[in-house]
């Protein structure tokens, strides 16, 4: 492995901010209101065991129904505790969102995938043009989104691909230690299948390598077949395949049925 897979995963947590971030012993509990879900998910990023795996889960719980939401735990092998995934399904959380965590050289992807072309733009900032392409795929609520850019503290690159005057594909870079993650690359359904997703990534790649990055990162689902083929021909390789366990309700709490 080119860097513990824990490593990633935070530096991912500081691209996608949460509002509120509690770290209890190792572990990151992050919440979000109205931001995506997976920003409003627990980070077991320590070891523990036996009732001191319980006692720990039951902690997150009570964070999470304190703020009327319910728990979630990124499931990631080599981060988290080993027995955590199976003490989760017992105490009832469904599997969700099998993901796919991706590496790479910055070196390699950008030989691969060659110089951006003229189209494509890198600002240092997101654009009311880079947003909106962003959300018209994404979907979420505005302002969360919007807020959740404005607390990244890291180097960012917002590649935004432009034809026919209009905005058709959106990606956004984050340089933290060495790495660059790339994050919500979007491409409007009409432009699909010109290349304008590769030529995002290109551009992030190349900027990457000029703010001094050595590796890229991203996560990807793995169901998203046309995804998947771009970064591996991008020269992508996973690193793990992780999920998330999220509870069926909220545990109860006080008197009364």
């Amino acid at each position: 492995m080119p860097e513990p897979v824990r490593l990633i995963q935070e530096r991912t947590a500081r691209a996608v901010p949460a509002e509120t971030v509690r770290r209890a012993d190792g572990w990151w509990l992050r919440d979000a209101p109205a931001a995506a879900w997976w920003v409003r998910s627990v980070l077991p990023n320590a070891d523990a065991s036996g009732e001191r795996l319980v006692c720990r889960v039951e902690a997150a719980e009570e964070f999470y129904t304190r703020r009327g939401s319910l728990a979630r735990f990124q499931i990631s092998p080599g981060a988290c505790p080993d027995s955590l995934d199976s003490l989760l399904a017992e105490r009832g959380y469904r599997v969700e969102s099998p993901m796919s965590l991706r590496t790479a050289s910055v070196a390699r992807a950008v030989d691969l995938l060659g110089p951006p072309p003229a189209w494509v733009v890198v600002d240092e900032h997101p654009t009311r043009a880079w947003f909106d392409t962003w959300h018209a795929v994404h979907g979420g609520d505005s302002r969360a989104e919007w807020a959740l850019l404005e607390r990244v503290r890291c180097p960012s690159g917002f590649a935004r691909a432009v034809l026919g005057g209009d905005v058709v594909a959106v990606g956004r870079a984050v340089v933290d230690t060495g790495w660059a993650g790339l994050f919500g690359i979007a491409t409007l359904p009409r432009a699909r299948g010109r290349g304008a997703a590769r030529a995002v990534v290109a551009a992030l790649a190349h900027w990457a390598a000029t703010r001094h990055a050595d590796h890229l990162y991203l996560q990807v689902e793995r169901d998203n077949v046309a995804a998947c083929r771009l970064y591996t021909r991008a020269g992508f390789r996973e690193l793990c395949g992780y999920h998330y366990r999220t509870a069926a309700r909220p545990p109860h709490t006080g008197d009364g049925p």
